[in-house]
């Protein structure tokens, strides 16, 4: 599966770049109706990757650990987001 869209926990999505960010969740309002899978809690830290959507054409948060199904599987607007870390595990 690529590692743009898909349901990665912390050991997968470190594999192949050794950089978590950390962001809180700033806006949990207006879920889709169509969302199935994990949705984020308003004022809660989550590990997460930012990564490049060619789908989007832009830039979508997918939040390790959760699990969401398809096309977006966990991936959010950064809108909804503020990164506050950057951790490299090197």
């Amino acid at each position: 599966m690529s590692h743009e869209v898909a349901n990665l926990d912390m050991a997968a999505a470190t594999r192949h770049l050794p950089v978590v960010h950390y962001a809180y969740c700033t806006d949990a309002s207006d879920r889709p109706l169509n969302h199935r899978g994990d949705w984020p809690e308003e004022g809660t830290l989550y590990p997460i990757r930012v990564v490049p959507s060619r789908l989007e054409g832009m830039e979508l948060v997918h939040v390790l650990n959760f699990e969401g199904e398809a096309p977006y599987y966990n991936a959010f607007g950064p809108q909804r987001f503020a990164v506050v870390a950057e951790v490299w595990l090197n």
